[in-house]
C-alpha cells in the first residue's frame, strides 16, 4: 500500500472542499471497497477524508411521505429497518442477499452504490484495463467472460456492477442527494446516476470532482409484492450472474431492474408493460440490443427464467 495522507472532515461542506482541492482524494467511511482496493494499489489515493463523523447516519420520513436514507447508514441497519421491511421490501432482500453479515455491518448506503466492479482482469494489474488505467485496453474482451455484461458494454469496457442495493434503488426510483464543494446541493435520479462505460469506463457516476453523497430518498411507497432474486454460482458472498429486482401489484403490472448484465443496474421502463403477457415478453424488449459472448450468452435466458420465477412468486 502506497502511503497517503489523512483527515477526518468536521462538515459535509469542508469534506467537499477539501476532495475538490487535494488532488487524488477520496472519501472514506466503511471502507469495505476502498482498502482492499488500495492494498492492491488499483486505488492510490494520496489523500483520504474521513466522513464517518458526519450526520448522515439516521433514517428519517420525508414530507412527501417517503424515506430519507443518509450516507453513512450501515447496509445492516438499512436492512432491518421496519419501515424499509414493510415498505420497501425489495430493498431489504436486496442489501440481506449481498456480501457477509461483517461486510454489512461497515459498509454504508452511499459506499454501496460507489463500488467498484469485480471484473477479475480490472483486480489483477498485468492486465490491461481501460477502468483502472485508461486507454490501455480491456483485456477481457476476447477472455474468460461468463461473468460480463451483456448488454450496454462497448468496445473499452464489458465489467458489470456488482452492486444488488444499486438494483434495487433502480426499481424503486430512488434519488442520491450531493454536496458540491461550492455549498449547492442537488438530487441526481438513480436512472441517471451510474454511466454506461462508452469511451471512459473509468468515469463510472454522474458525480462532480469532490461531491459528496449526503442521502439516498426513496419516493412514497407504491404496494405490491417487493421481490428481490439473485442467481450465483454458489450460495453466498458471491456477486450476481443474474438478479433481478421487482415490485409487482396485484393486476400484473410492475417495475422490474436487473443486475449482473450491465455497467449499471439494468432497468427499460417501456419494457414493464409487457408484465402481463409475462416474462419472454418483458425480456425480449429489455435486452433488445444486447450482445452477449459465446461464454455468457446463457445469461439472456437466465434473465426471463428468474424474472419469470418471480413472476410466478407473485401470482402465489
Amino acid at each position: 500500500m502506497k502511503s497517503f495522507t489523512y483527515e477526518k472532515a468536521n462538515s459535509p461542506a469542508a469534506a467537499a472542499t477539501a476532495a475538490a482541492k487535494t488532488r487524488d482524494a477520496k472519501f472514506i467511511a466503511g471502507g469495505t471497497n476502498l482498502l482492499d482496493l488500495m492494498k492492491l494499489q488499483i486505488e492510490t489515493p494520496a489523500h483520504l477524508i474521513d466522513v464517518n463523523g458526519l450526520p448522515f447516519g439516521k433514517i428519517e420520513p420525508t414530507s412527501e411521505g417517503g424515506l430519507q436514507i443518509g450516507a453513512l447508514v450501515r447496509n445492516t441497519d438499512l436492512a432491518a429497518d421496519p419501515r424499509v421491511r414493510r415498505d420497501y421490501g425489495v430493498l431489504s432482500r436486496a442489501l440481506l442477499a449481498g456480501a457477509s453479515g461483517q461486510l454489512r455491518n461497515k459498509a454504508t448506503t452511499a459506499g454501496n452504490l460507489l463500488q467498484r466492479t469485480r471484473c477479475p482482469y480490472f483486480y489483477d494489474t498485468n492486465q490491461s484495463c481501460n477502468k483502472r488505467k485508461p486507454g490501455s485496453g480491456c483485456a477481457a474482451i476476447g477472455g474468460v467472460t461468463r461473468q460480463h455484461a451483456v448488454i450496454g458494454s462497448s468496445d473499452a469496457c464489458i465489467a458489470t456492477h456488482p452492486s444488488d442495493m444499486a438494483v434495487a434503488m433502480r426499481v424503486l426510483d430512488a434519488s442520491v442527494e450531493t454536496i458540491r464543494p461550492d455549498g449547492t446541493e442537488r438530487k441526481i435520479p438513480m436512472a441517471e446516476f451510474h454511466r454506461l462505460p462508452g469511451e471512459t469506463p473509468n468515469i463510472e457516476t454522474t458525480l462532480e470532482p469532490g461531491e459528496l453523497i449526503t442521502s439516498v430518498t426513496l419516493p412514497k411507497p407504491v404496494g405490491g409484492m417487493h421481490i428481490y432474486r439473485k442467481v450465483r454460482d454458489r450460495a453466498s458472498y458471491a456477486f450476481a450472474l443474474v438478479s433481478v429486482g421487482a415490485i409487482i401489484q396485484r393486476d400484473g403490472t410492475g417495475q422490474v431492474a436487473v443486475g449482473g448484465v450491465a455497467h449499471r443496474p439494468w432497468r427499460v421502463e417501456t419494457a414493464e408493460s409487457e408484465m402481463p403477457r409475462g416474462a419472454k415478453a418483458v425480456t425480449a424488449r429489455l435486452l433488445d440490443g444486447a450482445k452477449p459472448s459465446k461464454e455468457n450468452a446463457f445469461k439472456l435466458s437466465l434473465v426471463e427464467r428468474t424474472l419469470a420465477a418471480v413472476l410466478s412468486e407473485a401470482k402465489g
